[in-house]
């Protein structure tokens, strides 16, 4: 399985790690927000008070500089007659769904939560490295993206290149900040704080490849029980980032979770973006000089 990013391995030589990650089954996460907390407590960030959004028990919004670990809660309300022609094998399957205590106080009607703990995806392709002019973020030798806070300036350029809204700056010193991945931790031979504190295993920590490989399996087994929209997030290397170095296993669409449904790195074609515009320089500039000197004629 390929799993090379630029400046990993070969520039740590034998330094070099296996490339580590998250593998997040937001099939079995309950919300609990232990990976909120434990990343706070941890890393030591600064609160981040949202106040009541009235969007579900979602209180922490979205990532920021401020919050490196975010519990989406989406609800989902499952109509229990039938809808628009539907047929009666799908009405039997959500009112089999109800009977299981998806109830609402809605009479004949059931609700669905799916819930998500997101992070900075650590992508294999990832813009924010690529455009940032100072160095200060930087692959490690386990295949992650950090940002070293006394080498950023605070211009920017990172937060508008990641096509995920991970990257934020802080308010009172305009400096970016984002999940390590604990790179701290992992120096010391310890997993993320968010994946220890976790009490179901929907963060899952470990070298990149394995996880993949267990995801595959989880993934065909929902699949079996009937869950159709089960699907892989991020874990293809084919992508618009090259995969990631987390990724998640969702039970519906991506978007439904706010998460773009076809993420590209804004920078992976740049070369040939610029190649095409030298193209067209030179023609525009032989076509003047054509006209300039053709006209004297």
């Amino acid at each position: 399985m390929k799993l090379e990013t630029h400046a990993w391995p070969a520039t740590y030589g034998d330094r070099a790690q296996p490339r580590m990650g998250f593998f997040t089954d937001t099939s079995v996460c309950i919300g609990c927000k232990a990976c909120e907390v434990a990343c706070k407590e941890w890393n030591q960030i600064p609160m981040s008070i949202k106040g009541f959004t009235g969007n579900s028990y979602d209180n922490t919004v979205a990532l920021g500089a401020n919050t490196w670990r975010h519990v989406a809660f989406v609800e989902q309300t499952l109509a229990a007659d039938a809808r628009e022609g539907e047929s009666l094998v799908a009405v039997a399957e959500r009112q089999a769904a109800i009977d299981a205590g998806v109830h609402t106080y809605q009479e004949g009607d059931g609700l669905r939560w799916l819930m998500a703990s997101d992070v900075c995806k650590h992508c294999t392709d990832a813009a924010c490295l690529e455009v940032c002019p100072t160095g200060a973020l930087f692959r490690t030798e386990y295949g992650t993206v950090v940002v070293q806070q006394d080498v950023c300036n605070g211009c920017g350029y990172c937060v508008t290149a990641c096509p995920f809204g991970v990257l934020d700056q802080r308010k009172d010193d305009g400096r970016v900040w984002k999940c390590t991945l604990c790179y701290d931790r992992l120096k010391d031979d310890q997993q993320p704080a968010c994946a220890q504190a976790c009490p179901t295993n929907s963060i899952q920590f470990g070298e990149l490849s394995q996880l993949r490989e267990r995801a595959e399996h989880r993934l065909a087994a929902l699949q079996d029980a009937g869950q159709r929209k089960a699907q892989l997030y991020l874990a293809d290397e084919q992508d618009g980032v090259g995969g990631a170095g987390a990724f998640f296993l969702l039970l519906d669409e991506p978007e439904v979770y706010g998460l773009p449904p076809d993420p590209v790195d804004p920078v992976r074609d740049l070369s040939s973006t610029w190649g095409a515009a030298a193209v067209a320089t030179v023609a525009l500039g032989a076509g003047l000089l054509a006209a300039v000197f053709g006209g004297r004629r």
